[in-house]
């Protein structure tokens, strides 16, 4: 670390007592290499870092930043400018070329907020750069104009060449390095800075002010989703992960709507095409449309998941990634590391002491402005300076003026002074004559009132700043809402979602697997990423690495991928407890293994061997046929033995004894069904991920062809799978297990029609989203409910004020038809609000009631008792 208190900022000295021509010729100094080394590479490093790349807490600029800022200020006329010419009057400031003028310039106008821009500055969302400076052009933007400029109260220095002047900083009073973000690379170390939300800025800037406590998160332009669970106050050791918006269109086509931070289409596509090439994913084709907006089209292959592929997008590909921030900032011409929460503290305590600095200023000119009114009125009213008509010399004209003011001094509020005199000789004789009494009183009174103003605002300076940020906030807070959404992110298990990309081959006798034994046996489709288990003859197993080829031992009865914590596939043995052990038979599933590490079945004696496997990925317990081996006294040589009857217990258990006898062989008889149940699904609403580990929204019990209904808030419905990869629409209303036949009673407005209506109707399967208000788009859903016998009250509005409500009793008004009807039109007046209210007939189908809950006054009337056939309403 550079300690910046150890050398002179300015450079080109020598330590005290250094003598440089120590050894050297009359004409030339010698240095010794380290010296020069320990002096101007700690220079060197210190300008980089102060007047290159980290940028300062007071304005958030970088230097060439607030050159281009100060340049643009001093050639402002409301006009555009030549961005050439804005690189050309910025050199006279910023010594560094007019490449890096140019690319800064660029930067400031794809931020949106400093600088208005005209022609063509390029494309953040694809990469495209700006044209050449010489065909686009800049000016400063209002909100610019605003709050960063004020000569006043701006503290200047000598430019780098002493022939102007240009600011140490510039009197920001907004957050604006947190707004914009910024990004830069110093000697030995680095900055960092994430943009925020402009609106956000705001109100966490007003919540300080207030005393109160506030929180704020990254946004960026190119909007996408952000996990910010370790963002850490943007300091070092945090980090976010930021993806893309990926939409399902159909079983065939995903969209990518939105980008991650930092990436363009062009990069985005780049690493979508290296991942299928690959074979972590399956893409059969892709389109970019993307214009104002991304539009990324991706075709799969035929039979490929769509939700498996884009949590494989997610998994290989830029479409998510993670960024390191690091808030590093000049504060007292250091870098320091602090958080952004400490940035915005600093930067609203600075605008508290900006504006009021402001305002002592014109407090201050509002005095002078009132004392030399009020002298010129005494001046001009009471004829002082007819005193002067007899004086024959100047210094006679400033002492017949000073004696005539004497004796209504008494009426200021300072003393005259020399200067105060000579401004009263230079009033012309023409103002004079034309002097208007009340118009002067007047100005003098409009003085008076501003500087009470001013003064209320010095005394109440806090409330006078959080209402200067509210009307920033409504002057240039619109259109500047979040665009990025913030999620948290589900961990995504690269071997569970990637793409079969190779062949698993084995040879079971000599004990070699791998993906280049084609001469073998093939075993299954496997990726390059996945773990195998191999189980041999004598019971041991061990998981391994998928590799060209490997040696795992000898007598390989079973070899397939190994899924991690997979507890639904059962392994179904028999095994020999020894050479001459009794026959054991176990269920058992296989996970948390360590790879390349060997496990055992069977309790390890010698001689013990499997005689009998089977894996089942859902359980199931199969029928076998035992025979025995031939011997006298036998009298039972085959028996039937079905593996449902006994329990599933751990891979290390005993098992239970099949039989002491020796066995010719074990046969399969009957395919058995799972023994499992049905599978136990949650719901997730924080990542909007089913789970099978209890968090979120129980759904139910799953199996078989069981589905999933999902019902959004823009009147959509669609049917999915129960499978952990399914994603879902971040707008969901209702999402349940799916029961066919349930009626849906809804009411909502059709912007097409202008009226309300109400229909009844049954869902029908359907994987793609269907629609069942109008599709018009200022259409909109009310309510949705599931009770029997709805009924809703209208309150009507407008002319029709004082009309009494009404009543509909839903399954009186209208029969259930297909969702696809438009429905019947609730009424032709004005209506106020529509509320659904208690039913009057009640379902005959009632659910068991527990112990004292028929009689709990507090037990709602409708029959929504499970949480996953809950009633939302709007």
């Amino acid at each position: 670390m550079v300690n910046f208190d150890d050398f002179d900022m300015e450079g080109g000295d020598f330590a005290e007592g250094e003598n440089p021509g120590e050894g050297s010729s009359s004409l030339h100094s010698v240095t010794a290499l380290s010296g020069m080394y320990q002096d101007w590479f700690l220079d060197y490093a210190s300008y980089v870092i102060l007047e290159r790349a980290v940028p300062h807490i007071n304005d958030g600029l970088k230097p060439v930043q607030r050159r281009i800022l100060h340049s643009m200020k001093r050639m402002d006329d409301g006009r555009f400018n030549k961005v050439a010419n804005i690189i050309g009057h910025t050199m006279q400031f910023h010594p560094h070329g007019d490449a890096s003028i140019g690319d800064a310039l660029v930067q400031l106008g794809e931020r949106d907020l400093l600088v208005d821009t005209q022609g063509n500055w390029g494309n953040i969302l694809t990469g495209d750069g700006a044209a050449a400076a010489r065909y686009i052009e800049a000016r400063l933007s209002k909100f610019a104009l605003d709050v960063v400029f004020n000569p006043k109260t701006t503290e200047w220095k000598l430019s780098y060449d002493g022939r102007n002047k240009e600011p140490v900083t510039l009197p920001v009073k907004f957050p604006l390095l947190l707004a914009m973000g910024v990004e830069g690379i110093a000697v030995g170390l680095a900055s960092k800075i994430l943009p925020h939300n402009f609106n956000e800025l705001i109100d966490a800037a007003i919540d300080h002010l207030q005393g109160k406590d506030f929180v704020i998160y990254p946004d960026f332009p190119t909007a996408g989703m952000i996990d910010v669970s370790r963002y850490n106050d943007g300091q070092r050791g945090g980090v976010v992960k930021v993806r893309a918006r990926i939409e399902k269109v159909d079983k065939k086509e995903l969209v990518i709507t939105e980008i991650p931070f930092g990436k363009t289409t062009t990069t985005l596509i780049e690493s979508i095409v290296k991942a299928n090439e690959k074979g972590k994913i399956k893409i059969r084709k892709i389109d970019d449309n993307t214009a104002a907006d991304v539009e990324i089209v991706l075709q799969l292959m035929p039979g490929v998941s769509p939700d498996m592929t884009i949590d494989a997008l997610y998994a290989f590909t830029d479409c998510e990634y993670s960024i390191s921030p690091n808030t590093c900032v000049i504060v007292d011409n250091k870098p320091s590391f602090i958080g952004v929460s400490h940035i915005l503290k600093h930067s609203v305590d600075r605008t508290v002491s900006m504006l009021k600095l402001e305002l002592e200023i014109r407090r201050n000119e509002l005095q002078e402005e009132w004392h030399m009114s009020s002298l010129e009125k005494i001046f001009i009213e009471e004829r002082i300076y007819r005193d002067i008509e007899e004086c024959e010399t100047w210094e006679a004209v400033l002492a017949a003026i000073d004696k005539g003011l004497k004796p209504f001094r008494k009426r200021l509020q300072r003393d005259v002074t020399t200067d105060d005199i000579i401004k009263l000789t230079e009033i012309k004789i023409k103002r004079i004559s034309k002097y208007d009494a009340k118009k002067a009183d007047e100005h003098i009174k409009g003085i008076e009132s501003e500087l009470q103003e001013v003064n209320n605002h010095l005394n109440n300076i806090i409330s006078f700043t959080i209402n200067y940020f509210r009307q920033i906030k409504k002057k240039y807070g619109k259109g500047r809402e979040r665009k990025t959404e913030i999620r948290n992110f589900d961990t995504i298990q690269a071997a569970k979602v990637v793409a079969n990309n190779a062949k698993l081959y084995a040879n079971f006798k000599e004990g070699f697997i791998g993906t280049s034994l084609r001469k073998d046996e093939f075993v299954c489709d496997c990726s390059d990423i996945d773990d195998i288990l191999v189980i041999r003859r004598n019971g041991t197993y061990l998981i391994t690495k998928v590799a060209e080829k490997v040696f795992v031992g000898t007598d390989i009865i079973h070899a397939g991928v190994f899924l991690k914590n997979d507890e639904r596939t059962i392994f179904n043995l028999v095994y020999q407890d020894g050479k001459d052990g009794p026959l054991l038979v176990k269920r058992c599933s296989i996970t948390g293994l360590t790879r390349d590490k060997e496990y055992n079945l069977t309790p390890g004696k010698a001689g013990s061997r499997v005689t009998y496997l089977s894996v089942n990925p859902n359980g199931e317990a199969e029928v076998v046929k035992v025979y025995h081996k031939p011997r006298p006294r036998l009298k039972k040589l085959e028996f039937e033995f079905d593996f449902g009857s006994i329990g599933i217990k751990g891979k290390s258990s005993m098992g239970n004894i099949l039989t002491r006898n020796p066995v010719h062989r074990i046969s399969l008889k009957e395919k058995g069904l799972s023994t499992l149940g049905g599978r136990k699904i949650w719901f997730d609403d924080a990542v909007l991920r089913l789970n099978v580990d209890g968090r979120g929204l129980f759904l139910g019990e799953f199996g078989g062809d069981d589905r999933i209904l999902v019902i959004t808030r823009n009147g959509y419905f669609r049917h999915t799978g129960f499978d952990l990869s399914a994603h879902f629409e971040d707008n969901i209303l209702i999402i349940e297990k799916f029961r066919p036949g349930k009626v849906y009673s809804v009411v909502y407005w059709d912007d097409q029609q202008k009226y309300y209506y109400v229909k009844r109707f049954m869902i029908e399967e359907s994987e793609k989203p269907q629609c069942f208000i109008s599709e018009d788009p200022g259409s909109k859903l009310l309510s949705i409910t599931e009770v029997e016998y709805p009924r809703f009250e209208i309150k009507f509005g407008g002319k029709y004020v004082n009309r009494d409500n009404e009543i509909i009793e839903v399954a009186e008004f209208i029969g259930v038809k297909s969702y696809k009807a438009r429905g019947r039109r609730l009424t032709n007046y004005t209506v106020a609000n529509i509320n659904e209210i208690e039913p009057v007939v009640k379902s005959e189908v009632t659910s068991p009631e527990l112990p004292g809950e028929a009689d709990d006054p507090k037990k709602p009337p409708h029959l929504h008792d499970d949480p996953a056939q809950m009633k939302l309403e709007l």
